[in-house]
């Protein structure tokens, strides 16, 4: 059984499409999705903050992301999940959920390690959790996907897309703003430098939120296993293991496969690129852990789960390729943004930094309100244009993939979209350190004119 990209489902009417979100397999996809959201930023950007109060230069942090690498690679012990029983968990679980359960507690794990390790002592050490977290985080997003993807028909892919990426998104926000609001709220009074304590306390508090996914995994019903072929020998499992599940797709495709691999692999490109410096931005335009945590949290929150919804919407009614160009189209722009608000904040006169006519629900804050309102809008408008961006990014890779390899065809796809962003993401530190954050912005903004290119012709050719 194929799945194609569900382009050719009989249109629904506004109301049928948007029933769908109501449905038990979406609020599952929707909790399982905020598990597999939180480690993210908690590798990312919000390390990157950790490690830039803690004194760590600007281009190892770039470099530091490489961490998330562990993502891009993941299609290379995808088939053990996709094929390989767990001992007394698969029985008792099945083959999805016993994997879920597993990553799930090496994520655990590793943020625990992460919330009990200095990083201006123990950098090394805190490198190693943090590759932890990515390695368990990468496993359970090929068991989730892998889960979502045999839990409902192609026609109802964008929806349960829209559904994890609203969790997805809503985790990230908690891992980010969430997490510095609790690292704020835990530091002492007066003292002064980085405090680690403070950091650690938040880190905890992630780690005990990846209960949300481990419960709903529990409690939720395997689904229904497509039966594999029968293997006589260790060399036949491994050509039905680890060789079929990528010729099956070739053959498929032809060289149709090659356009939509390299569709893949730059598509987010400027999203990923960009993402690794917008925490490390926040605070050396002086903005304080507080005020970056109350953007992200009244506006980044409302934005990114509008835009997911609209997103997985709009999938549903003009289909996934056309979601997808104006998804690309949003995203690089959005870019755009951020190099206006860096010179924007920058040659604001500075009675504008002791204006007292501060926005009321951010009485407190050290910045001003044009300072502020300009953070807001920029902030809004990358996380609504990502939200749109990504539940159509996920539908179109959900109808590539052959319900029969379910695991290793999404892993592969997933994996191809992370490497080449992941590995220029490392040497943005470097560009910024020598170019500034303008011109860094701009460029990454500029990755994303090939993808529109790449997108008529999938478009076109499918």
């Amino acid at each position: 059984m194929t799945a194609s990209p569900p382009e050719a489902s009989p249109k629904r009417s506004l109301r049928e499409s948007l029933a769908v979100y109501l449905r038990p397999a979406s609020l599952r996809m929707f909790a399982l999705g905020f598990a597999a959201g939180l480690p993210l930023l908690l590798t990312a950007g919000t390390l990157g903050l950790r490690l830039r109060e803690a004194g760590i230069d600007i281009d190892t942090i770039g470099f530091l992301s490489w961490v998330g690498l562990a993502y891009s690679f993941k299609w290379v012990w995808a088939p053990l999940v996709d094929r390989l029983p767990l001992p007394f968990l698969t029985r008792a679980l099945g083959r999805r959920r016993s994997w879920l359960l597993l990553a799930q507690a090496a994520v655990v794990a590793g943020l625990l390690g992460m919330a009990w390790t200095d990083p201006a002592r123990h950098l090394p050490a805190l490198v190693g959790w943090a590759l932890l977290v990515a390695f368990g985080s990468a496993t359970q997003d090929i068991a989730l996907d892998a889960f979502r993807i045999e839990s409902a028909p192609p026609r109802e892919q964008p929806a349960l897309a829209a559904s994890y990426q609203m969790g997805y998104r809503l985790a990230t926000i908690w891992a980010g703003a969430g997490a510095l609001w609790l690292a704020a709220w835990a530091e002492t009074a007066g003292a002064p430098g980085y405090q680690n304590a403070a950091w650690g306390a938040a880190y905890a508090i992630m780690a005990a939120s990846m209960a949300v996914g481990a419960l709903t995994a529990l409690l939720s019903p395997e689904p229904a296993q497509v039966a594999l072929a029968p293997t006589r020998s260790a060399r036949q499992w491994l050509e039905q293991a680890l060789i079929e599940p990528f010729a099956e797709f070739f053959r498929r495709y032809r060289w149709h496969a090659a356009l939509a691999l390299a569709l893949i692999g730059l598509y987010r490109l400027s999203d990923v690129v960009m993402g690794v410096m917008a925490t490390p931005f926040y605070s050396d335009m002086g903005f304080s852990k507080e005020e970056i945590a109350a953007v992200s949290k009244i506006f980044g929150v409302a934005m990114t789960l509008a835009g997911t919804f609209l997103g997985g919407a709009l999938a549903m009614r003009l289909g996934v390729m056309r979601v997808l160009m104006g998804g690309a189209v949003a995203s690089a722009a959005s870019n755009v943004l951020f190099a206006w608000l860096a010179g924007f904040i920058q040659n604001l006169p500075p009675v504008c930094w002791a204006w007292e006519a501060k926005l009321v629900w951010l009485t407190g804050l050290g910045h001003s309100a044009p300072a502020l309102m300009a953070l807001m809008a920029v902030v809004s408008a990358d996380n609504l244009a990502g939200g749109i961006a990504s539940a159509a990014f996920i539908g179109y890779l959900s109808g590539l993939t052959n319900v029969r390899y379910s695991a290793t065809q999404y892993a592969l796809f997933s994996s191809v979209a992370q490497l080449l962003p992941k590995f220029v993401a490392g040497y943005s530190g470097l560009y910024v350190k020598a170019f500034g954050y303008p011109s860094f912005f701009i460029g990454t903004a500029l990755l994303g004119l090939p993808v529109l290119l790449l997108v008529w012709l999938a478009q076109k050719k499918r």
